[in-house]
């Protein structure tokens, strides 16, 4: 690839939207490949902003940064941690779910305390009894 197609910090934090000093810190811990350097400037691929990408949704999916570097290990090394980061985040949804009934039912509830509500104690009832996810 030649160097003009290449891009600065800069513009790497401008197109993905993540600043500087992240990408920096993000370079320091081993989580993004050291970039060439062109006159003492850091000059980036267009695959980077690729991998920025997916380590946002990784910090988005709740992983930490030892597991995002696990995550970037060969797929064999990888697996049973990605394994249980779906689990958790199956249960977060589930979580996020009754929250969102919770909230839902509240804004049409009419009784003072929500949880002396015979509906939404039903619907509690039942979370308590529902299948976990697989």
């Amino acid at each position: 690839m030649r160097s003009s197609a290449r891009m600065t910090i800069g513009r790497l934090a401008e197109l993905t939207g993540v600043p500087a000093s992240a990408i920096r810190y993000w370079e320091r811990h081993g989580l993004l490949p050291a970039p060439e350097r062109v006159g003492g400037q850091r000059r980036y691929p267009p695959e980077a902003a690729e991998r920025i990408t997916v380590l946002r949704t990784c910090q988005q999916a709740g992983l930490t940064l030892a597991e995002i570097m696990e995550f970037q290990r060969e797929q064999p090394l990888r697996e049973a941690m990605i394994r249980t980061k779906i689990g958790e985040i199956e249960q977060r949804m589930v979580d996020l779910e009754h929250a969102h009934q919770l909230m839902t039912h509240a804004l049409r509830c009419g009784e003072e305390d929500i949880v002396v509500c015979p509906k939404f104690r039903e619907q509690m009832a039942s979370w308590r009894t529902a299948e976990p996810a697989p």
